[in-house]
């Protein structure tokens, strides 16, 4: 892969990744009862959440979600650095440095998460939640601390096959894995950090997550697509002429 091609890819993974983070957050497992969440984890009552913030309830609403956003990325961090290490081992083992075969894999996995995503395909065992529901709330900052890990531990319908694409990217470009999978966290905390505190938008975000899902399920396809087809050269290419304006002066 020439460097222009590896600068390319990275791009796009990262777009792919924040995108991927977002979504994950955005989706119909998690918006929904991301109120009820906050409550659990701050101890407040989700009337009080939705109406006005005083200064104290936004300082804990803070301080729990940034808390809770630690143990989430821990998880996930380390799943991400497992799958390059992984992706790694098998290009060593198989494939030397290129990893073509891997990338194939991913795109092919990226596809078919995006028809599921989208709705467009059903797999019923990628349906079944399973995630840790504790009985009674643990208290304070240590209580947050792993209600975070449980909630990235688990797997629901619509986190899993996303996130799962985002660890197949990374054990295909074993050298920026853990960085895929660090976009992919600030995708997912930073709608978390700002819908805290504005509770009231995600009822039409909610409304609209079925179109939303849909579009980052286009998305998925389309960059498994390219993986697949191995077109990341062309576009790399593309990107070039545009940046020297050679593609600009042939329109002219």
């Amino acid at each position: 892969m020439s460097g222009i091609e590896a600068d390319t890819l990275l791009i796009v993974g990262t777009m792919l990744a924040i995108g991927a983070g977002a979504l994950s957050f955005l989706s119909p497992c998690v918006l929904p009862i991301f109120p009820a969440y906050l409550s659990y984890i701050t101890g407040i009552s989700v009337k009080e959440l939705q109406g006005n913030q005083t200064n104290k309830i936004r300082g804990k609403l803070l301080s729990h979600s940034l808390v809770f956003l630690l143990g989430v990325s821990l998880v996930f961090l380390s799943l991400g650095a497992s799958a390059s290490f992984f992706g790694q081992w098998i290009q060593n083992l198989l494939l030397g440095d290129s990893g073509l075969f891997i990338q194939r894999i991913a795109g092919v996995f990226l596809i078919f998460m995006g028809l599921f995503i989208a709705g467009w395909i059903n797999i019923k065992f990628l349906m079944k939640e399973r995630r840790l529901q504790p009985s009674k709330r643990p208290t304070g900052y240590v209580g947050t601390f792993f209600i975070g890990l449980g909630f990235a531990a688990g797997w629901t319908p619509c986190i899993g096959p996303i996130f799962g694409s985002i660890l197949l990217l990374a054990a295909s470009n074993p050298g920026q894995g853990v960085f895929y999978t660090f976009m992919y966290v600030i995708g997912f905390a930073l709608p978390f950090t700002v819908l805290t505190f504005f509770l009231g938008s995600t009822r039409w975000i909610v409304k609209h997550s079925g179109i939303i899902m849909k579009v980052g399920g286009v998305i998925m396809i389309l960059m498994g697509l390219v993986l697949f087809l191995g077109l990341m050269p062309r576009i790399s290419a593309f990107l070039l002429e545009l940046i020297d304006g050679t593609w600009l002066s042939r329109l002219g």
